[in-house]
């Protein structure tokens, strides 16, 4: 383990509670574990909407009470675009999230049941024990002119 993993791994304490999330076009899936990758209920679905967002913040609040923890961490894959609507709620109500990667994600999956076979609820406990092991990143929040130079150059033609 290198020193950044190492303190990554030190930000997760006895008082975390992790969220993995697996990012869909209309329904995403979460699981919440706690510091050891234990999964403390079972996979719910929300949808990717104000509606489904504010279900996710209830959900949370509903655990974080449960379970005696004072901290969260949610954690997803940066697939395609739909992950910025959720990110973006999670920062107006300072919520912490982390991303892993997508490539980690479909190589760790194998570990979990020995088996190639995708659905929503695995891909989400794959991402909270990813988490647990320290394989997350911060991402970078663009503000103000940054975000405008990055949108145009996505939308820039040649």
């Amino acid at each position: 383990m290198n020193n950044k993993r190492n303190q990554r791994v030190n930000q997760i304490t006895d008082n975390t509670l992790i969220l993995g999330i697996d990012i869909a076009k209309h329904t995403h899936y979460g699981v919440i574990t706690d510091d050891r990758g234990r999964e403390l209920g079972k996979a719910f679905p929300f949808k990717q909407s104000l509606e489904g967002f504010n279900k996710l913040l209830k959900t949370i609040h509903y655990y974080m009470e449960k379970y005696q923890k004072t901290d969260i961490l949610v954690s997803f894959e940066p697939t395609g675009h739909y992950w910025k609507n959720l990110a973006a709620y999670l920062m107006e109500h300072c919520i912490p999230f982390v991303t892993v990667n997508p490539m980690h994600v479909n190589r760790a999956k194998e570990f979990d049941d020995n088996s190639q076979t995708k659905n929503d609820q695995k891909d989400a406990r794959v991402i909270a024990k990813l988490v647990v092991t320290g394989n997350f990143h911060y991402p970078r929040h663009l503000e103000g002119v940054e975000r405008e130079l990055r949108e145009g150059a996505s939308l820039k033609k040649d």
